[in-house]
Formats: structure tokens, C-alpha cells, sequence
């Protein structure tokens, strides 16, 4: 296993770039295959570039993207600098013309080397990074007024050549975990409950309502009966401990800077990383 790790491609709201340190500390000394069901940005993964990997996400644009990265990086390149030289004066009519094209070509399901490079410009010039969509499945995150180069080409080559060896899926989280067995490693970064529970309505349109969080920590359970290391982050809230808690997991607490909140007094929050181990 290689030590020095490539930078991620995308930004991506719940990264755990800031718990890599404590992630680490915490990690099975030893472990046969590598499982995130919930890849996303990949921060994880691309700072332990573990061998036999298996990655997955249900975002199936994020999906085509590391695909594509993977398959073709050349052809991935040559598109993203195009859409970076290409850049017109006014570069936020330039990215709100991109970005209607982006959902033009999501609506119909053209997941091709022009979307993924459509989907790692827009990630670089839209607000914070975040990857939002509306009740329509449209991406509608504004502007963030840079004209920054989309990537970095000697990282997305190292990216590709480490993706060669990976397995990458697209698909429901259960699904992707299928086939850990004993002493495999699975982290899972799960998708955040909400720290305000009754926000769990506006939840439901990501996709992972409470039965999901339930689902999850049924197959934590599972997957700890068929002997895998299990690691889950999360915030620190009432719902995580009642699923997770009294169940002889090890819950440790460590402090994060938020970055989403706009009151500076509530910008430090509390994560949770749970180890079965």
C-alpha cells in the first residue's frame, strides 16, 4: 500500500478531509479488501489508496466521473481544458449556459466523457462545492465567481492509474457491501442526520430518509457478525446513538469545524466515528 495519497477531484459537501488524522489513528492495523459504500469525494480513499478496493456512490454523475477518469483520463483532460480555455468574459453566464447544458444531458441520461468533465468544471466554479439538486433532479448551485483551472493534470494521471485496480459501482449501499467477508474493511461515511431531528423532512429528497439511517445500522450489525471491520462517521446526534449505542461499538467524539453554518459560534460541531473493533 502506497502512503503518499492523490489529491480528490471534486469537493464534496461531508468530505472528511478534516478527520483524515483520526480516521488513520483508528484503522485495523490489517485488512484483506477495501469497501466505501458512500465514496464520494473520495478523501478517504485517495489518502489510503488501498489495494482491492470496491467504491460506490448512488450519484450516478459523481459515478460516470470516476469511471471516466479511470477509462479514458486523456479523452477526460482534453474535454475539462476545453471547457476551461473556452471560458467567455462574463464567466457566470459562461457557467449558468454549462450548467443548463449539464442538466439538459442529465435529463437524458447521457452519462458520457463530456458530462463528467461538465460535472468536475461545475463542482470547481459553483458555490462551496456542493452537489445539490432540486425536487426535479436538476443541479442548481449558483456561482462561485472563480476562473480557476477545473484540475490539476499530473493528479487526475495519478488518479486514473490508481482507479485501474478499483472496483467502481453505482448503487444502493447494501448492495455494494455484498460481498465483505471476514477480516475486509468497510467505511462507511454515511450521509449526515440532521442535527435538528425534525428537519428529516427536507431530508427526504437526498434520498436517505430515517428508515435508510435504520437500514445502515442494520447492516453495521450484519457486517460485524460476518467478522469485517466496520468504521462509521456521522454527527453526533441523539438518532446515531440510539442505533449505534449499547451495542459494545467503540463511539468516540471528536470535534470539526463547520464550515456550512454562517454564525461563527456555531461553527464547531461534533462527529462521531464508530469502530466495531
Amino acid at each position: 500500500m502506497s502512503n503518499s495519497g492523490v489529491a480528490p477531484f471534486v469537493k464534496w459537501a461531508g468530505g472528511k478531509r478534516q478527520l483524515l488524522q483520526q480516521i488513520k489513528e483508528r484503522m485495523p492495523e490489517q485488512y484483506n479488501n477495501y469497501f466505501e459504500p458512500f465514496v464520494g469525494g473520495g478523501a478517504v480513499t485517495f489518502e489510503l489508496l488501498p489495494a482491492n478496493a470496491l467504491i460506490n456512490d448512488i450519484n450516478m454523475a459523481l459515478i460516470n466521473t470516476y469511471q471516466h477518469i479511470r477509462n479514458m483520463p486523456e479523452a477526460f483532460l482534453k474535454a475539462v481544458n476545453k471547457l476551461d480555455e473556452e471560458m467567455w468574459e462574463d464567466g457566470k453566464e459562461y457557467y449558468y449556459s454549462l450548467r443548463e447544458y449539464y442538466n439538459d444531458k442529465l435529463m437524458k441520461a447521457e452519462f458520457d466523457v463530456e458530462l463528467a468533465a461538465l460535472f468536475v468544471f461545475i463542482n470547481k466554479h459553483c458555490f462551496n462545492g456542493l452537489y445539490r439538486v432540486n425536487g426535479k433532479g436538476l443541479f442548481n448551485v449558483p456561482y462561485n465567481n472563480s476562473r480557476r483551472a477545473s484540475v490539476d493534470e499530473k493528479a487526475i494521471m495519478e488518479t486514473s492509474k490508481y482507479l485501474q485496480g478499483v472496483t467502481i459501482i453505482n448503487g444502493d449501499f447494501e448492495a455494494a457491501c455484498e460481498n465483505a467477508g471476514k477480516g475486509d474493511f468497510v467505511f462507511m461515511d454515511s450521509p449526515y442526520a440532521p442535527l435538528n431531528p425534525t428537519s428529516f423532512e427536507s431530508y427526504t429528497k437526498e434520498g436517505f430518509d430515517i428508515e435508510s439511517h435504520k437500514r445502515l445500522a442494520k447492516l453495521f450489525d450484519e457486517l460485524t457478525v460476518r467478522g469485517c471491520y466496520c468504521m462509521l462517521t456521522n454527527h453526533n446526534t441523539d438518532l446515531i446513538n440510539e442505533l449505534y449505542g449499547g451495542k459494545g461499538y467503540r463511539i468516540d467524539v471528536v470535534s470539526v469545524k463547520r464550515m456550512i453554518n454562517s454564525d461563527a459560534s456555531n461553527r464547531v460541531g461534533e462527529e462521531v466515528i464508530i469502530c466495531n473493533y
